[in-house]
This record gives C-alpha cells, structure tokens and sequence, in this order.
C-alpha cells in the first residue's frame, strides 16, 4: 500500500523557505505589526495615537523637530562654549541633548508604527533612515555621559558627529516625503466635480457593496446604506489603495492595504494608519441617476 504524500509538510517547507528569502527589513515590519494587532481593540488605539490619527497629521513629523532643534541648539552652545569657555552655555548644550534625547524617543517609537504600513521601496529606505537616527541617538548619549564624566572635549566631538549622523537620517526622511510620498495625502490634487453630474444609475448600485465609478478619470466611491448613498474619494489618502475592494464595518470603509478605516458619513479617519480624512461629495438621485458633487464649502 502506498504511502499518502505529507503534502501540508512540503507547503511548510516552502513557505519556510520563502520565508527565509524575504527581505529583513519586511521581517522586521510584520513583527511590530503582529505586535499590535495582539493588542487587540487597545493596541489600535495606541496605534491610531502614535499615528497621529487623532490630529490629522503624522505624529512621527512632529517629534522630529525636537531633536533637530534641540541638538542644533547643542552644537551652537558648544561652539560658543569653546570660544568663550562659559559654564551656562555648557549647561545649556547639555540640557539640549537631554531634551533631543527624551524627543528622539519619541519620534523612533512613532517613526517605526508608520513605517510598519510603508510599501516597498520606502520601506527599506525608511529602514536606513531609523538606523541613521538610532546611531546619532546613541551618540549624543554617549556623549551626554562623557560630558558627566568631565569628559567634554570628547562629548563635544560625539555629538558633533551624531549632527552629522542625525542630518544624513533628515535627509532621507526628506525623500521618503518627497520622492515616495509617505504621510502625504494621496488624494490631495484629485478634481471632483463643482455642479452635480451622473455617475451611475440609480438602479445599478447594490446594497452594501462597494462600488467603484469614475468622473474625469478619478475613481469615486459609492456605497447605498439603506435609504442613502454615500461617495467618497476611492484613493485611500494613506497609500492610494483601493477602496472599492475594502470591507464595509457598519457605516464605514475599510482600505484592504492598510485597514485604514474611514466614516461613511463625512471621511473622517476612524483607524489609522492614515491621518488625512477622505474628501467626501454631496449625492442627489435625479431622474434615475446617482449625481455627484463637491460639497459646496469646498468650493474655491
């Protein structure tokens, strides 16, 4: 009698196998994912927190500028303190790299919760960029105890090689911005009509199904919730997904990249890891016709 292939026991072999092949940095990112998600309904409210949800805005790039300042102000006071060899502007160096040390903390723990939903290939950029901050982190400590120590001269030339080090990381985070788009608005220069215009007949939209139609080439979401019809912006303004193809959770959306989650009702953001709510338009039924437009405060 022959033996029945173990066919569970070679697919676990391949994925192992594939597995092993992934890049680190991907590794790394599902691990602070799954950390989260272990966290059930609690660990998303610490994320959408450190996200920045709860302000409309990234709060990794709010913390940044505290170490920048902070240790910018640093290396002004040391440079003075080496001309002049003034106490305070010792003091005040110091106290500067404590402030950059206690703001840099927090920049790296929301740094690493946006950059866990990053893309390829920001995600590896965004790897280099938090090792770059990690070491210029690790220098300014470094050199906050040798300047304890009475070590300063020493002090001095780790923190001025830690700016060095903290610049190289700006500027990468500069072209995750500006070159890869990451934290910036996706439907941000998307055009929807001023005066209401048919889309989609009336009949032709489905219960709870999301539907995706376009006007002028950008996609727009329909959704009928009983009685009513919503529309969104279909571009998710995390990372341009589509939400056509997301999950309806009662009277919200779902991204299926991300799980950005977003209300039906007025766009606003109900889980992150987006910040920017979806632009929401006005729905009228007009002979048989879903017709869409801005809504009329958003009319320049």
């Amino acid at each position: 009698m022959s033996e029945t292939p173990d066919i569970t026991g070679g697919l676990d072999c391949e994925e192992s196998r594939d597995s092993k092949l992934k890049p680190f940095e991907e590794k790394l990112q599902k691990l602070v994912h799954k950390a989260y998600v272990s966290g059930g309904p609690t660990g998303q409210k610490v994320k959408n927190f450190l996200n920045g949800t709860w302000i409309g805005e990234p709060l990794h790039v709010v913390l940044t500028d505290i170490p920048i300042g902070a240790w910018t102000v640093a290396l002004v006071c040391d440079g003075l303190d080496l001309i002049g060899h003034k106490r305070e502007l010792a003091g005040a160096a110091d106290a500067s790299i404590t402030i950059g040390l206690v703001g840099a903390a927090g920049a790296a723990v929301t740094g690493i919760t946006d950059w866990q939903d990053a893309d390829a290939p920001a995600r590896r950029l965004g790897m280099i960029h938090g090792i770059l901050n990690v070491s210029a982190a690790t220098l300014y400590l470094t050199s906050l105890i040798c300047r304890k120590k009475k070590a300063r001269t020493s002090g001095h030339i780790l923190a001025a090689v830690g700016y060095g080090v903290m610049s190289a990381a700006a500027h990468l985070g500069g072209k995750m911005v500006y070159e890869f788009r990451v934290g910036v608005d996706r439907t941000d220069g998307e055009v929807f009509p001023q005066d209401f215009v048919a889309v989609m007949p009336e009949t032709d939209l489905a219960e709870s199904k999301p539907t995706r139609v376009e006007h002028d080439g950008v996609p727009i979401l329909l959704v009928r919730r009983g009685t009513r019809v919503f529309a969104l912006a279909e571009t998710c303004s995390h990372f341009s997904g589509p939400l056509s193809e997301g999950k309806l959770v009662g009277d919200s959306i779902v991204c299926p990249w991300h799980a950005s989650r977003f209300a039906l009702e007025d766009g606003r953001v109900l889980d992150g890891p987006a910040v920017h709510p979806q632009p929401c338009l006005e729905v009228r039924m007009q002979n048989g016709q879903i017709e869409v437009r801005r809504p009329l405060c958003d009319v320049s």
